[in-house]
């Protein structure tokens, strides 16, 4: 028997999802996450889930897990001691950035905090010129005199990022080589093996994130390996921010590949929804305990973007430059908002009510968790208008504390604006349903698609309590909530397939490249993907390799990326290539200029490690089973108090349509259906809101 687990990090709970290949059982468990040490959280998860469902190790084939360790260590300036070394002259790239602003109109504002201080950069002597000839010989000389200043300044990585490198490494292959000779415990990132691309700027940040945070995120995924071992479980994959998973020793070589890691893994999960159920355009809302993510999913698929810029504000859109530090990975296209279950309500000195960005996290959590919290969460209000149980959660296993809710609100929020602990809970619901409405539009409505066509896949631990209230905002007219949606980021670890891209810059045109000569860049990075696949022991008929270009015209700044046709590379295909970038223009930008030259930019490739399909559903309970559990007093802002039916997901069978207001509990996640809406169970366990 082979079960494939799945073990995801948020900011309240530690989720872990099993699927039986054989049974198609799907299971789920939840533990607190341990913000002091994650490891001990997914450890913890890992015993509690293999006691549960009775696995021995023999039984595992598959073992996933999305980390946040990259982005925590960047935004919360925790990184590890490290150098970067330029080209002489070059030492500033990364405080000169480019001149793009996040707000065109705030003269005052600040780029973030450079990683590398000015005293931990270095320059050498040595100089490539544009066409990737050497114009000043590289001074080994100089190279003891910068291992020494390494070794007084005890740094923990280096970055090394010399100018056109990715023309010519010759340079930083000898200085890496000497580098690591002499200091064999710190590790050294190289531009030309890290991102051999175009855009010095780009390429070297991309390289100085990398030793930010390769450290801390070799020394969590080696030991969290090592003990996974220890209880001889199989080799530890861990999600990439693109939407595949890696060997853990993959992503410590390339550390920027899991900035995204635990969001993209639900992504990956509404993608297989979106195909399974027939409803191929479907917006994925992902609400956690400290942040809901959405993303936009058309004819299936998902889509990515080859840059992105980890912390500040950027992950609102990507369009929004200048408020992070850009890495030039591909990362599954989403905005996220800092509202979760665990955002905490406070009211500021002007009187106005704010929530956010702070959170209660796993600890000390909510005030009605009964750990030590105090301040008023999201959850705490949720649990005030009487949309969550007042007596436990998780089947019991969460004791809830509801007086302790209900003080957290009165003193906090109710007292200090004048109105009743229920007016205040839901003027706390009316903020963050706004934030989190504003988040879905902007991978919808302001990427130019009307969120009315498009199904709204809610999940998360609070994402099916808020679902409704937001379709309505966005005139969304169903709501599609998968099985176990309070694990379904878990769920996704299991049903990514290996995946891994490379890069190399070719800067040619359509007209005059070499079919040749591009067809032995692609060789050569297909061959770095075969090696990578050999190492993770992908049989030859799970492999596939997809190959594209970032194409351009010749005058401008950025690229759009083009599939290359499944064919013998020559100059046809090169005329094909021309012709689906006009297309792929002009459905971007709405123009296209056929006159002007097409210019291939930068080739690459994807290597792919097919893993077993993934089916999520789970069985309804028999035809006749009584879903009732009882009734409960929720107060909704524009109706007030009404008594709401509460039914066991588990119980409901096939067919059974719950009238709003109604309340669906399982394990994991609650469903809140409000008084204009109606929640049917389907023949997969999928709940469909719509309205009545």
């Amino acid at each position: 028997m082979a079960w494939r687990v799945g073990v995801d990090i948020g900011g309240t709970f530690t989720d872990v999802a099993l699927i039986n290949d054989a049974t198609g059982e799907i299971g789920v468990v939840k533990v607190p996450t341990t913000p002091r040490n994650f490891a001990d959280g997914v450890l913890a998860a890992l015993d509690v889930a293999m006691q549960r469902y009775h696995l021995a190790a023999r039984d595992v084939g598959l073992l996933s897990h999305a980390t946040t360790v990259v982005t925590n260590a960047i935004l919360q300036e925790k990184g590890a001691r490290a150098a970067l070394v330029a080209t002489r002259g070059f030492r500033d790239v990364l405080e000169l950035r480019r001149s793009a602003r996040a707000d065109l109109y705030d003269l005052f504002q600040d780029a973030p905090a450079t990683l590398i201080p000015r005293r931990r950069r270095y320059e050498i002597t040595e100089r490539i010129g544009a066409d990737g000839k050497v114009v000043t010989p590289l001074v080994e000389d100089e190279i003891d005199d910068l291992i020494a200043a390494l070794k007084v300044e005890r740094v923990e990585a280096v970055a090394v990022s010399l100018l056109f490198s990715f023309l010519n490494p010759e340079h930083e292959q000898r200085l890496g080589a000497r580098l690591r000779a002499a200091l064999p415990d710190v590790p050294v990132y190289v531009s030309s093996e890290v991102l051999p691309e175009i855009r010095e700027f780009e390429r070297t940040s991309t390289t100085a994130v990398c030793a930010y945070v390769g450290p801390i995120l070799a020394s969590y995924l080696e030991a969290l390996e090592g003990a996974t071992r220890r209880k001889d479980l199989p080799r530890l994959y861990v999600m990439g921010s693109g939407g595949g998973v890696l060997e853990a020793a993959e992503t410590i070589a390339m550390p920027a590949m899991a900035v995204e890691s635990g969001p993209a893994a639900g992504v990956v999960a509404a993608a297989i929804v979106a195909l399974q159920s027939g409803r191929l355009d479907v917006i994925s809302f992902d609400m956690g305990g400290t942040t809901a993510k959405a993303s936009l999913i058309r004819n299936g698929q998902y889509e990515t973007t080859p840059e992105y810029e980890v912390g500040g504000g950027a992950s609102g859109t990507r369009w929004m430059h200048g408020t992070g530090h850009p890495i030039r990975v591909p990362v599954i296209d989403l905005a996220e908002v800092s509202a979760g279950g665990g955002s905490i309500a406070w009211v500021d000195p002007a009187g106005a009510l704010r929530v956010g960005p702070q959170s209660a996290g796993a600890d000390p959590g909510p005030a009605c968790y009964a750990r030590g919290g105090s301040e008023p969460t999201v959850t705490d209000c949720n649990l005030v208008l009487g949309y969550l149980d007042k007596g436990s959660l998780l089947a019991g296993d969460l004791q809830i504390d509801h007086a302790a809710a209900e003080a957290a609100v009165a003193e906090r929020l109710a007292g200090p604006m004048g109105v009743d602990v229920r007016t205040a809970a839901a003027a706390v619901i009316d903020v963050v349903n706004h934030a989190m409405a504003e988040t879905l539009k902007i991978v919808s409505v302001r990427r130019g698609h009307d969120a009315r066509q498009f199904v709204l896949a809610a999940f998360g631990g609070a994402g099916p309590l808020h679902a409704a209230a937001l379709a309505r905002e966005l005139g969304i007219a169903e709501v599609l909530c998968p099985p176990i949606p309070g694990a379904f980021s878990a769920l996704g670890l299991v049903g990514s397939d290996l995946r891994r891209d490379y890069v190399r810059t070719v800067y040619t045109t359509t007209a005059s490249a070499d079919p040749a000569a591009l067809e032995a860049v692609f060789a050569a990075l297909e061959h770095q993907g075969g090696a990578m696949l050999d190492r993770a022991c992908i049989a030859p008929e799970q492999r596939r390799f997809e190959r594209s270009f970032d194409a351009r015209y010749e005058r401008q700044s950025y690229e759009l990326a083009v599939p290359v046709p499944p064919r013998v590379f020559d100059k046809v295909a090169l005329g094909e290539i021309a012709e689906a970038f006009h297309v792929r223009h002009r459905a971007t930008y709405g123009h296209d200029n056929r006159a002007e030259p097409v210019q291939l930019v930068s080739a690459r490739v994807t290597a792919i490690g097919k893993m077993p399909p993934l089916a999520i559903r789970r069985k309804p309970a028999p035809t006749g089973s009584d879903a009732l559990k009882g009734h409960r007093r929720v107060w909704f802002r524009d109706t007030g108090e009404a008594s709401a039916r509460v039914y066991q997901r588990a119980r409901m069978a096939a067919g059974v349509v719950c009238a709003g207001p109604a309340v669906i509990e399982s394990l994991e996640s609650t469903i809140l259906v409000p008084s204009a809406w109606q929640a049917a169970m389907d023949d997969n366990g999928f709940v469909l809101l719509t309205r009545s």
